[in-house]
């Protein structure tokens, strides 16, 4: 794998294994880009590198006095990554950890606070596409893995043949909001009692037959959330997002920007409701004439309606049907002092 520790060293590591060439079709590329209104001059981070599709756009508009730090945990990514961004290699730094480390792992470099913040959140089109990874229903001899970090212990062999049927009914309606959770789950269960379930292949037959065949001649594939579901909860999506938005708006310098691309509605309720509480976070009740509670507004939000990919986009990119980016900023520093 590739390994980054300051701009400009780099070292690789080989792999015995045969590796599948990365490959991402960026989403919202030019629109995320532009909206984090780059400084020439100013630090970067891209906290979901991926294949830097997004990173190399950035790298692009920085001087020699610039920076940008690529974060990710998927060491495909790293790699494929490293090799898209070798002519910037004076002004980039990557980092192989999950974005939830930003703060530390930006610390352990000298840098204290940042100009913008990207993520692109989800799986990406290579781990979708390399069926060793577990991650789509339509590979049958794949195994049950779904970790982005290969690093981690837990994968979707353990969840599905471990978690209680109660456990598995939960994260297939919360996640997956999957009408026939229930249906899904005691399958599972019924069939992981003769032997336990080991491929993609197993696990999509498993969720046809738990769905009324009515249901799975129209629309999209019926193991599409279930799947989704349990990627969700192999590498805890929803929590390190939930757990980590404050800290990256505090990393921001003043009118700096961290712009947020998701592709599930909880992940978009997240990062909403997180930008708007940072905008307004008074407490006091409704009726107090002025605020007591001395919560300060940290910034604005920049996207009141989150951004959406274009017809031509969608067209060419069906993965980017779902997106949608919000933007926040961080208040200038006069305006904090007014405040």
């Amino acid at each position: 794998m590739w390994s980054f520790v300051q701009p400009g060293e780099w070292m690789y590591k080989g792999r015995k294994e045969e590796r599948v060439e990365f490959r991402h079709t960026s989403v919202l590329l030019f629109e995320a880009v532009e909206s984090l209104q780059v400084s020439p001059d100013g630090i970067y981070v891209d906290g979901t590198l991926g294949g830097g599709g997004h990173s190399y756009e950035i790298a692009k508009r920085l001087s020699k006095g610039g920076r940008l730090i690529g974060i990710d945990q998927d060491d495909a990514a790293i790699e494929a990554a490293g090799k898209r961004l070798r002519e910037f290699e004076d002004k980039v730094t990557i980092i192989r950890a999950n974005y939830a480390q930003m703060g530390e792992k930006l610390g352990e470099i000298g840098v204290s606070s940042v100009d913008g913040i990207l993520l692109d959140l989800g799986v990406s089109s290579n781990q979708l596409d390399d069926a060793r990874r577990g991650f789509t229903y339509r590979e049958e001899d794949a195994p049950l893995d779904m970790r982005m970090d290969t690093r981690q212990e837990l994968t979707a062999r353990e969840v599905v043949n471990s978690w209680s049927v109660e456990q598995l009914t939960r994260i297939l309606r919360e996640y997956g909001e999957e009408k026939y959770a229930v249906r899904i789950a005691r399958k599972i269960e019924e069939r992981r009692r003769q032997r336990p379930i080991e491929t993609t292949g197993e696990l999509t037959a498993i969720v046809k037959a738990a769905i009324p065949a009515k249901e799975r001649a129209v629309g999209r594939h019926p193991a599409r959330r279930t799947f989704q579901a349990i990627r969700i909860e192999v590498n805890r999506e929803l929590q390190v997002l939930e757990g980590s938005l404050n800290e990256m708006i505090s990393l921001l310098n003043p009118g700096g920007r961290i712009c947020i691309i998701t592709f599930h509605s909880l992940e978009d309720r997240i990062v909403k409701d997180t930008f708007r509480n940072a905008e307004h976070p008074c407490i006091c009740p409704p009726d107090f004439p002025v605020c007591v509670c001395g919560r300060k507004s940290l910034g604005r939000v920049v996207t009141r309606k989150p951004i959406l990919p274009g017809e031509e986009e969608r067209e060419h990119n069906p993965r980017s049907k779902s997106a949608k980016m919000r933007v926040f900023e961080k208040r200038e520093a006069q305006e904090n002092a007014a405040k």
